[in-house]
């Protein structure tokens, strides 16, 4: 699918909301003109109606215009914005990308991590979960300083056995030195293999699955 055929279906689904407003505004406009008239012709000589009425009724009519207009406006924005992301994403093919994401995928023994540390740690948890989110193994560090660590997991589980090779999810717990939980940011880095189309969105295609653009920190040059 080319980014000419997303943008024009994009375009195609903004016009098709756009119009189906105008006509409900318009019916509706109609059906108060036929009202109003009806009012006039009817109305007390006596006893005019009160004609800020109809005409606050105008102003709501103008301003429901005047929104989708505004609606139309913002429908393009996003065609462009999903257009320029699909673009953005198939420049990406074929490199390596760092993702802030906790899983990753074990291949010829070995899987790859980095976590970042916004002030310094003790009592550092490392374990690995498989698909089933079962840990299968765990480490412990007595304190680590502020900033970027790596991380690799040789396959080896706590029972003694090697993990096949597969996804598996990284999960940190880290203390500071008064007992507090830190967040530590935890990325990986992987190869770009596609780009799916399918969704409202275009999302990327790694060895560990699909990754949301909004997810890519950085895109690395193979060259």
């Amino acid at each position: 699918m080319s980014i000419d055929t997303i943008n024009s279906n994009n375009a195609a689904g903004a016009a098709t909301q756009a119009g189906t407003d105008r006509t409900t505004l318009a019916e509706n406009y109609d059906t108060f003109l036929v009202l109003l008239t009806a009012q006039l012709q009817n109305q007390d000589p006596l006893a005019p109606m009160d004609s800020t009425q109809f005409t606050q009724q105008l102003v709501q009519f103008s301003q429901v215009e005047q929104q989708i207009r505004t609606n139309e406006q913002l429908e393009g924005l996003v065609g462009q914005y999903q257009a320029a992301s699909a673009g953005a994403a198939l420049s990406y093919l074929g490199k390596d990308a760092i993702i802030e994401a906790d899983e990753t995928y074990l291949a010829g023994g070995a899987a790859n991590w980095a976590y970042n540390l916004p002030e310094s740690a003790e009592d550092i948890t490392i374990t690995v979960r498989n698909a089933s989110g079962r840990a299968i193994y765990t480490t412990t560090t007595a304190s680590g300083t502020a900033g970027e660590h790596l991380f690799t997991w040789d396959g080896t589980m706590d029972s003694g056995g090697t993990a096949p090779d597969g996804v598996y999810t990284l999960e940190i717990e880290a203390l500071d030195d008064a007992g507090k939980d830190i967040t530590p940011v935890v990325t990986v880095r992987e190869t770009i293999m596609g780009v799916d189309f399918s969704g409202n969105t275009p999302v990327i295609i790694t060895p560990s699955g699909t990754r949301g653009l909004d997810e890519v920190r950085s895109v690395l040059s193979n060259g």
